[in-house]
Order: C-alpha cells, then sequence, then structure tokens
C-alpha cells in the first residue's frame, strides 16, 4: 500500500502481574489494503505468545478506494500519525508495526519484526503492573524502583479474533481473519513515575483488557499486562 501524507457483564475477579514485561506489538492495518493479510496474519501467530501483547488498530485512510474498513476508528490513524511526528516522519502507511512504541517495521516482513521484538525483550523493564478485576471495577496499581518520569495509563479492549467478507477495494474477493482487533483505547490516569500509583477504572463486558504505561507524546511504552 502507498505512503498516506500525514493531516490531522458479571465476570470472575482475576489477577495479573507483568513480570515477564511483555512485548507490546500494534499493528496499524486496513481491510483495504493489498499488503496488510501477511501482517494480519504474523499478528495472528503473535497473539499466541505470552511474552507478547499483539494489537490490531484498523485505520480509516483507504476506506476511499471502495471497502470502509468495518473495524477502523479516526483514533487509530491519529495514534499512528502521533507516532509518525514523534519519529520525524511525514507519511504513515499499511502495514506497520510499533514495538514497544519505539520501533517501527514493515508488518509483513517476519524477520525483521521478530529481531525488533528479540531486542526489546532484552530490555528490563522500569516499572511493574498488577491488574485486578472484580466486576466492573479494574484496579491497577504501579510500581518503580527509580523514577522514570510523567507516564500515561492506557486501557485497551480488543476482540480476539473475526472474519470478514471483503466484497470491494483491492481485498475484494476474500474471506480475511483477523485477531486483536482493538475496539477501545482510552488515557485513563497519569502518574509522575515515583513511587507507587493505584487507581481503579470502571470497566464491562468480558473483552480481554490491556493496560499500557507509556510515556506522553507517542513515547516509549515502559510496560504492560494483560486480563483475559
Amino acid at each position: 500500500m502507498a505512503l498516506a501524507g500525514l493531516t490531522a457483564g458479571s465476570v470472575l475477579p482475576a489477577a495479573a502481574q507483568a513480570e515477564d514485561a511483555p512485548v507490546v506489538v500494534e499493528l496499524f492495518t486496513s481491510q483495504g489494503c493489498s499488503s496488510c493479510p501477511p501482517a494480519d496474519a504474523l499478528l495472528q501467530e503473535l497473539a499466541k505468545r505470552d511474552d507478547i501483547i499483539a494489537l490490531a488498530l484498523h485505520v480509516d485512510y483507504w476506506d476511499y478506494i471502495g471497502w470502509a474498513d468495518s473495524f477502523a476508528r479516526p483514533a487509530f490513524t491519529k495514534r499512528q500519525k502521533g507516532y509518525a511526528r514523534a519519529s520525524g516522519r511525514t507519511a504513515v502507511y499499511t502495514p506497520q508495526m510499533i514495538i514497544d512504541g519505539t520501533h517501527d517495521v514493515v508488518g509483513n516482513r517476519k524477520m525483521d519484526v521478530t529481531a525488533l521484538i528479540e531486542r526489546a525483550e532484552d530490555r528490563p523493564s522500569p516499572v511493574s503492573v498488577d491488574l485486578t478485576r472484580s466486576g466492573g471495577t479494574l484496579s491497577v496499581a504501579l510500581s518503580a524502583k527509580a523514577p522514570v518520569g510523567a507516564v500515561e495509563l492506557h486501557l485497551v479492549r480488543y476482540r480476539p479474533e473475526a472474519e470478514v467478507a471483503i466484497h470491494r477495494g483491492e481485498n475484494a474477493g476474500h474471506k480475511l481473519r483477523y485477531s486483536q482487533i482493538v475496539t477501545d483505547w482510552d488515557v485513563v490516569a497519569r502518574w509522575d513515575g515515583t513511587g507507587a500509583f493505584r487507581t481503579e477504572v470502571p470497566v464491562n463486558g468480558d473483552a480481554p483488557i490491556v493496560v499500557l504505561v507509556q510515556k506522553p507524546d507517542y513515547g516509549p511504552v515502559l510496560a504492560a499486562a494483560r486480563l483475559r
């Protein structure tokens, strides 16, 4: 796909801790992108690993070529463009993977993706994350052995998988399977990055929950945890 220029329920309690510092892989993809299915398949493969939190963010800037992505959100396009600005780029593309908010790579290049994930796994997480859910309340506890500076807490919900029949556009005539489909993404708290921090967030439904600890302005992801 060519470059696009920049423009603007009842749930039992559960707990998770980011002891293994999972690597966060964000895939920016589109149902209307003919180069994306291999990246979508790779993300599905990565999602099977416990040491990776894989997230698919469907963007809307290819909708005009004939197929409106049914999972796309303007907010996901905005996030991708924010990463581009943070890295000094003037364009965005699909399929793109962002590893731990730091490194980007063409999402269908498996060897390059694997190399970046391995590099990220070698870096220890400076923040520990504990998640506990009781009914409609998610408790988030953070701690840092040394100050890490101001960070934002991102709450992400995703749909584990879905199959879509594409009738128009570059993938017309194909039935494609998607995984880790992000449905909601919100900044729910901010922390100064010193000592310990705890907050509670209301949550609904039984979709998996991901919390990212990320530096502001599309900086590095310092830590992450998930409840499935």
